[in-house]
């Protein structure tokens, strides 16, 4: 009997062994599923935040974007309307004037009246560069050879424009304005800091993308030392709204060039 009894007693220890066993196990598997879930989750909402973030940060440069476009573009219409229209006032006046006077004087009123007319027009080049409702009318081409063709005209610099391709694939009239504004930003760099006398711009149109070089031949900067100014922000934050790839060479006194590289969208 004291047998049987140990045996029943060993079988009764052996199962309870084995339903802890079992019980242990599904806490196990339970408390492994609720930490893979929650991970999911964790990892989702990250994702989620990140992406939201994201769009965010892409609203915010779209936004800035919009703010200096309309602003430039109404610095535009005050240099085109008002400006514009009293050097053209100023210019018939002048010529008013150059008949009602003696002949020995007519000569410099006359380079006077040429140079408001060489004003004028620097205006309008300008007014026309800085107004996107102008630029969109126009391509990509036209734009930045009216740019290229403005500054050779002041004299502060020469900019030598080479074209490669056809731009039958670029129709994106907004990317178009963002690059412009980028090489813009290039050229008013340069004209600041650099001490430059040249620029060289290549224009490269691709199957399915379009390729910019731009280069100097300034006393250029030390790339990993320099601060980042509001210049190169704005050019790399542009380059972020078009999904282009930016590339910023500089070396001492051999000149800075930029690489943009810009798929079709």
């Amino acid at each position: 009997m004291q047998a049987g009894k140990r045996v029943i007693s060993t079988e009764a220890e052996r199962n309870l062994i084995v339903y802890m066993i079992i019980v242990l196990l599904v806490i196990c598997t339970l408390v492994i599923l609720f930490f893979i879930v929650y991970q999911k989750r964790k990892n989702q909402l990250l994702l989620e935040n990140i992406e939201q973030q994201k769009k965010f940060d892409e609203e915010l440069l779209l936004t800035q974007q919009e703010i200096q476009e309309e602003t430039l573009k109404n610095v535009g219409r005050e240099l085109h309307d008002n400006i514009g229209q009293l050097l053209a006032f100023s210019t018939m006046q002048m010529n008013a004037v150059a008949k009602a006077l003696p002949d020995e004087v007519k000569p410099k009123v006359s380079n006077a009246s040429d140079s408001l007319k060489e004003s004028l027009a620097a205006v309008r080049s300008l007014s026309k560069s800085l107004n996107n409702d102008v630029l969109s009318t126009l391509s990509f081409e036209s734009i930045l050879q009216n740019e290229v063709e403005r500054l050779n005209k002041s004299g502060l610099i020469e900019v030598e424009l080479k074209i490669s391709g056809c731009d039958e694939n670029f129709e994106n009239k907004k990317d178009q304005i963002i690059l412009f504004r980028m090489i813009q930003e290039f050229f008013s760099n340069t004209l600041k800091y650099a001490e430059a006398e040249c620029i060289d711009v290549l224009l490269n149109y691709k199957e399915q993308e379009l390729s910019i070089n731009i280069k100097d031949d300034g006393v250029g900067f030390d790339v990993n030392k320099a601060e980042k100014g509001s210049g190169l922000i704005n050019i790399h934050k542009r380059a972020e709204l078009i999904n282009a790839k930016l590339e910023l060479k500089s070396q001492l006194e051999q000149g800075t060039s930029l690489h943009i590289l810009y798929p079709y969208r």
